[in-house]
């Protein structure tokens, strides 16, 4: 009887656990494509379903991002994605005319960062990234960068006290994660459309050594990167407090919203 009371006790206090977490989604789009199917409504309503903290979002083109900033400004944390339709996530970093773009957005919003972008191997050191860089560094902004290790490697060394967010983890193996992490201290990374690291709501052995070694440097996102993902957010929030549930639970929290805020939070700035 008394283990039973206990199990009972113990599933009992990770319930609340979970249901305790807030949720900072550090990997959010709003892209053309879906301001019609989930108006701006909607799209904060689900949000706020979820039991978001705060969002860090970004859109194709940035008026989508900007709309569910204006409708919801405790709520959106607002980047510069560098591209204007979808259709440019294979060919942007040939783009000379995408530096003008994002010149006229950064002297008319502000924001924390730019990203997410795709960008692999030397294709970082081409002009256009480099100069998207440049403007990262000129407006003190993260880099949101969904890329191999090569070119975070790249990206470090165009700018050494660069901070970047690595957008899925770069879906490496936890021991290789382990390993950028170590030795760039500048780097966090989200987790976004990944389940590797949890099943049932018990964390991978591995990831978790992980987890437990740099606790302050991971976020969740739920990629919103098709319309119909966005009735997925609420679920993945669901879905994110059970796996955090079976870490100690200041490594849950910081997790699940306080690296976003502690990262993000501070660098908001609303327009003038």
């Amino acid at each position: 009887m008394r283990a039973l009371f206990a199990c009972v006790a113990t599933a009992f206090s990770c319930l609340l656990h979970a249901q305790a977490l807030p949720i900072f989604d550090a990997h959010v789009h709003y892209s053309h494509d879906a301001w019609e199917v989930v108006p701006v409504e909607q799209a904060i309503a689900l949000m706020r379903k979820a039991g978001l903290k705060r969002a860090l979002v970004s859109s194709s083109g940035d008026d989508g991002q900007q709309r569910l900033f204006t409708a919801a400004p405790d709520l959106v944390i607002p980047e510069l994605r560098v591209y204007r339709t979808r259709g440019e996530i294979g060919t942007w970093f040939r783009d000379e005319t995408l530096i003008a773009y994002l010149e006229d957005r950064l002297r008319k919003y502000r924001y924390v960062g730019i990203g997410e972008f795709h960008l692999y191997g030397a294709d970082a050191d081409l002009p256009v990234p480099r100069r998207m860089v440049q403007l990262a560094r000129k407006y003190n902004l993260f880099l949101h960068a969904h890329s191999d290790v090569d070119a975070v490697e790249r990206l470090f060394k165009q700018w050494p006290q660069a901070r970047i967010l690595w957008a899925h983890a770069g879906f490496e193996r936890p021991e290789r994660v382990a390993e950028m992490l170590k030795k760039h201290k500048n780097l966090w990374a989200d987790l976004a459309f990944r389940t590797d690291h949890a099943s049932g709501g018990k964390v991978d052995p591995t990831w978790r050594a992980v987890f437990l070694q740099f606790p302050d440097r991971f976020m969740v996102g739920s990629d919103t990167f098709t319309p119909e993902r966005w009735h997925y957010i609420p679920g993945h929030a669901d879905w994110s407090r059970q796996w955090l549930a079976d870490l100690p639970r200041d490594v849950a929290e910081r997790i699940a919203w306080k690296n976003g805020e502690t990262v993000f939070g501070s660098l908001l700035q609303r327009p003038d």
